[in-house]
């Protein structure tokens, strides 16, 4: 299977600042007629979700493909996920193969890269959701590290909607424990998180733009305190030669899809190690992060 040529996006300064970083602002990442067209689709689901009182749908492993903020009502919809919406939607699916941060990753990576999952995450006005400090790469290892994380901003990312919060140059430092007391908790440690967040940066942008994320970033984002909501697509991309280790905790009938180069059927297995990851039973891991996490270092 061979995709689309790549096209060169990023200059020597961005390239540096990503690599030193663990990750850069793309400005322009999506054209205004799509960004129209995947904020219209989530529109529909937020009114599909006022007929439901709890997560709903079904992804191809059997768990919601909808999950809903606690309190969520049809007269105050809070649908925060979407698990896999490249499976439901054409408008999604057609972005997440063709978009110029995918042709971003190819200057990372090199010219042959796979899809590995996607979502739309939501944080509506007055909702408590927020994620807890983490890695990515714990929760989806592969025979390599070349896994990166793309946020496209559907809406304006503001200092009161529940930014990103990023640690740079964390991603050159050690993948750290998710596992706690004997639960995959889908966060660090709060002694980690405590240093994390003394120590983070807000990544704000407006809608249109994307964040590059290198995997072993810790990350993280507090509660949306504005009027107006913060709504991303998330997609994940790997090397080509990079072959999961784990089951997908968000599993499509598009995981392993090239979408950029060719199949070489080459397996690249790089010196590193992590505690696997537990797949969720539930709609989205925002329950898994919950719990509290014990001060475990």
């Amino acid at each position: 299977m061979t995709t689309t040529p790549t096209t060169e996006v990023l200059s020597a300064d961005q390239l540096d600042r990503y690599h030193a970083n663990g990750y850069l602002l793309l400005e322009d990442a999506v054209p205004s007629d799509v960004l129209g067209r995947l904020r219209e689709t989530f529109a529909v689901w937020t009114e599909e979700s006022r007929a439901h009182d709890a997560p709903y749908g079904e992804t191809i492993d059997g768990r919601p493909r909808f999950d809903v903020e606690p309190g969520h009502s049809a007269e105050r919809p809070g649908l925060r996920r979407v698990a896999s919406p490249t499976e439901v939607a054409d408008d999604y699916l057609s972005f997440m193969r063709d978009n110029v941060a995918l042709d971003a990753t190819t200057q990372f990576f090199g010219p042959n890269l796979r899809f590995r999952e996607s979502k739309v995450n939501a944080k509506l006005p007055g909702t408590a959701t927020h994620l807890k400090y983490h890695q990515d790469l714990p929760f989806g290892p592969l025979t390599n590290q070349d896994l990166i994380t793309v946020l496209f901003l559907l809406d304006e990312m503001t200092n009161d909607n529940g930014p990103l919060e990023v640690v740079p140059g964390s991603h050159h430092g050690p993948l750290y424990d998710h596992w706690h007391d004997g639960v995959f908790t889908g966060a660090v440690s709060e002694e980690v998180a405590g240093w994390a967040a003394a120590r983070s940066v807000t990544c704000l942008g407006p809608a249109g733009s994307a964040y590059l994320l290198d995997a072993r970033l810790l990350h993280g984002s507090g509660p949306n305190l504005s009027t107006g909501p913060r709504t991303l697509f998330i997609v994940q991309y790997h090397a080509e030669d990079a072959y999961p280790l784990a089951p997908n905790h968000l599993p499509s009938i598009h995981d392993g899809e090239v979408v950029r180069g060719s199949d070489t059927n080459r397996v690249r297995c790089t010196d590193w190690e992590v505690a696997l990851p537990l797949k969720p039973t539930m709609a989205s891991f925002f329950a898994q992060q919950a719990d509290p996490v014990p001060d475990t270092g």
